[in-house]
This record gives C-alpha cells, structure tokens and sequence, in this order.
C-alpha cells in the first residue's frame, strides 16, 4: 500500500515538473520580439520624463545622428547626379577651336568683281568717251576732258600727257564710231598705268644671315583708318589660297585690340599669330613672328605696325627702326603701302613721307569700289615710282585681288 502511494507521488511530481517545462517554454514563445538595435524613423520614441532622463541617454545620442544623418545625403540623390557632368560643364567652358576656311583662289578675283569696280567707276570712263563722242572737239571739250581726268586723281602731270596723246590720236582717227574711241581710250589708258611693271607680291623663302632658310618677310605699313590689319589679314587668305603657309605678327601695339583682330584673321584660315603685350616693343614683336616663321618653317611671315600719323615724326622714326630689326634675320622682300582710295592727293602726301622712312616696294588701294576716283592708281605710281599690287574691292574676307591693268581699265570704261 505505501508502495502504491509512493509510487503516485513520484508520477503526480514527475507531471508537475513536465507542465511546468511546458508552459515555461510557451510563454517564452509568447514574450514580444526584442526591440531592434536602430530606431524605426517613422516612430520616434516620446521624450523621457524627468526621473527616466538617465536611462535612455546612452543610446538617444546615436539614434539622433543616424536620424539627421540620413535625409542628408539620400541614395537618389546621388544616383541623379551622373559622374559624367562635371566634364561635360568642363567641356562647355572651352570654346570650340574655329573652323579653317578654305579661301576663294586669287587667280582672276578682279575679273570677277568688274561689274561692281564698274559701278563707281562708270563716272571716268563714261565721261571721257561722251566727251570724246562730241561731233567737235573743241578746247572747251578738251577742257572738261582734262577737268574729268584730274577730278578721278589721275593727277595734273598724267592728265596732261594723256590729254595730248588723245589729241594726236582723235586727229589721225578722223570720223570716230563708238567702238573706235572706246579702243582708243582703252590703249592710252593701259599705257598711263603701265602693264611691264613687275606686280606679283614677293614671298618666296630666301636665306638669312647665318645661312639658315628664312621665310619671305612683308611688311605692312599705313597710316590710321585705311584699313591697314584688316588688310594684312586678308593678304594671309590670299597666301593661303595660293598653298602658302603664313605666320602674322602683330607688331600693332598701340590700337587697342589690333592683335585680336589680326589673331581672328590667322584663326580663320590656320594661320599663327605671333603677338605681344599692349603697348609692348613692335620691333621685338617683329623680330620674334620672323623667329617663329623660322622655326615652324612657313612659307611667309606678314607684319603689321602700327598705324602711323605722318605727322609724327618720332612714330615714323619707330618705324624704320622696325625694319631694321626685322632686318637682323634678313631681307625684307616687300614694304607694302596701304592708302585708302578715297583720300585722293592726301593719300600721295601720306606716300611721300613713308616712303622717306622705309622703301615701299608696293601699293595696296582700299576701298576702290567706293569711290570714282580710281586715277589715283596712276597718280601714286607716278610720285613712288612702284606698282600698285592689291586692292580693295569690298568689305568681304576675299575682296582684295591683285591689281590687274587690263581688267581695270575694262571696268573704268565698261562694255
């Protein structure tokens, strides 16, 4: 019997003990989950009360910065902002190199741009052959052919030798038809103006003064406002066009922006420019373009100067000290005189005093087509004794042609 009950006892604590591992475990399933180690954002825990301020401190610290830190700098932010930007306002910061022209060929521009020198030259060649076209040719008629002649700037010299020559012609002639006298103006005329002289522009490479190849060297030289850089700019497309290779110099340094004006010109056509600060030395400027035309081997270096007021002696004397710079490398094989069309007997007076200061080897007539004074090309020939070479016929990169006698005078006297 004491067995029996013993034996119950040991069964009733043996259940005990099995219901209490039981429910001990299930309420361990049934405890909520742990508080996770980062704070949800979008519930943020209430503030402490003042008793309880202790005891959360040891974390609030790094749940505030880890809150703050986030919004900072988002994933999507920095997915939109491409690695590839910076480099592209990089890009957009250097202006794109120009594009090089390819210049109009020289071969027969003046031809081509006859009907618009024939337009504001019609007045001389017109006039003459209307007056000569009068049944009598009396001394009055003779008279306002002379006054014709010296209007256009022919000058008083030419307009005499001229006026002569027609005379003893129109004598000979007799009866005269419109094709005759345009035959016979057209003769004298080429002869005033001459077709022998030797108008090419000198720019073959020669040897310099240590025997060393040197590029040809032109100078330009003029007084202000003929358009003395724009000419030296258009020259280098002239160059270029015929396959030469071109170095500028900007020895100008006393006309504001005269460099970037001519660096805009080289730029166009792949052309150097050689420059220096403003207001800096021209001859040294000079010196170093025909340096550098050396060394890059170029075909020719053009030099621009400043543009002088003749009535400055002290700034003509500075300009035969820059041809004498340019000289220590060598030759220099054309002075090219520019003169604007329009001046007319001013322009001759600009001529004489450059040509005291350094030997003009050409003539270089802007600005033609704007006036009807185109006897100026036979005036300053005669008081210079040199050709002119080039003109202007325009405002357009390729309006400077060689001067060409015969094509001239077909537009001074028309079809």
């Amino acid at each position: 019997m004491d067995i029996v009950i013993l034996a119950v006892l040991i069964a009733v604590v043996a259940l005990g003990a099995i219901s209490g591992l039981v429910v001990s475990s299930r309420k361990k399933k049934q405890l909520p989950p742990a508080p996770p180690s980062s704070p949800s954002v979008t519930a943020p825990p209430a503030e402490p009360h003042v008793g309880e301020e202790a005891e959360p401190s040891t974390a609030q610290p790094r749940r505030t910065i880890e809150e703050v830190e986030l919004p900072t700098a988002p994933a999507p932010a920095e997915e939109s902002a491409p690695v590839v930007e910076p480099e592209t306002a990089v890009e957009a910061a250097v202006p794109a190199a120009p594009e090089i022209e390819i210049p109009e060929p020289t071969a027969g521009r003046l031809v081509r741009l006859r009907a618009r020198l024939s337009r504001s030259q019609n007045s001389l060649g017109k006039g003459l052959l209307t007056l000569l076209s009068r049944e009598h040719l009396d001394e009055d008629t003779w008279e306002e052919i002379e006054d014709t002649l010296l209007v256009a700037d022919v000058g008083v010299t030419p307009t005499q030798e001229l006026v002569e020559r027609l005379r003893e012609r129109v004598k000979v002639l007799g009866t005269r038809t419109p094709e005759e006298l345009r035959t016979l103006l057209r003769e004298e005329l080429l002869t005033l103006i001459g077709t022998e002289a030797d108008r090419s522009v000198h720019t073959e490479p020669g040897v310099g003064v240590n025997g060393e190849e040197k590029p040809g060297v032109v100078m330009v030289v003029g007084v202000n406002g003929v358009g003395k850089t724009t000419t030296t700019g258009k020259l280098a497309r002239v160059l270029v066009a015929d396959g030469k290779s071109v170095v500028l110099g900007a020895a100008d340094t006393f006309r504001a922006a005269a460099a970037d004006q001519l660096q805009t010109w080289g730029e166009r056509v792949g052309a150097r420019t050689v420059r220096g600060p403003e207001a800096g030395d021209p001859a040294s400027i000079a010196f170093d373009a025909v340096k550098e035309g050396i060394a890059e081997n170029a075909d020719v270096v053009l030099v621009d100067t400043a543009g002088r007021l003749h009535t400055k002696t002290g700034l003509m004397d500075e300009l035969g000290k820059v041809k004498r710079v340019l000289e220590k490398h060598g030759s220099v094989d054309e002075v090219l005189l520019v003169l604007d069309a329009t001046t007319g007997q001013n322009g001759l007076v600009q001529a004489r005093v450059f040509a005291e200061v350094v030997d003009i080897t050409g003539i270089v007539l802007t600005k033609l087509d704007g006036t009807a004074k185109g006897g100026i090309v036979v005036a300053v020939q005669r008081e210079l004794g040199v050709p002119v070479k080039l003109v202007g016929l325009g405002e357009g990169a390729d309006d400077l042609a060689p001067f060409e006698p015969e094509a001239f005078v077909d537009a001074l006297i028309g079809d």
